[in-house]
């Protein structure tokens, strides 16, 4: 189960790393949601998997730490109310810039590029 777990994080934290590194804004925004999601299910797993184990010390056996769950909780929705804020800042760029690009810029284009002025006596249908 351990092996299950782990690997099942690994592809979800690599998932999310891939979509960060990606040239647009959402899928910058899912990139950092599935890195939040696979580190609470770190978080949580680090705990223990326990099955019937009571979650404070009454006797003998296992207990469950509830300590992770609680900041499960929190981080959950701390990521909620941060993954909106995200993606208005991403809307907010994309209306100001024109650009879904991370940095604002069209792929193949430097910084402060702007195309040349159309000459009109080069066009095929003459001067205007």
């Amino acid at each position: 189960m351990e092996f299950l777990l782990a690997t099942g994080i690994g592809a979800v934290t690599a998932s999310g790393i891939y979509l960060m590194l990606r040239g647009r804004t959402f899928a910058v925004v899912l990139g950092l949601s599935l890195f939040g999601y696979a580190v609470n299910v770190f978080i949580f797993v680090m705990g223990r998997l326990w099955s019937n184990a009571q979650p404070i010390l009454v006797g003998e056996g296992p207990i469950a730490d509830p300590l992770p769950q609680a900041l499960v909780l929190t981080a959950i929705v701390i990521g909620f109310a941060t993954t909106g804020f995200v993606i208005e800042l991403a809307l907010r760029s994309r209306h100001e810039s024109g650009s879904d690009h991370v940095d604002g810029h069209e792929p193949g284009h430097a910084p402060g590029y702007s195309a040349p002025p159309l000459d009109a006596s080069r066009t095929p249908g003459g001067p205007l």
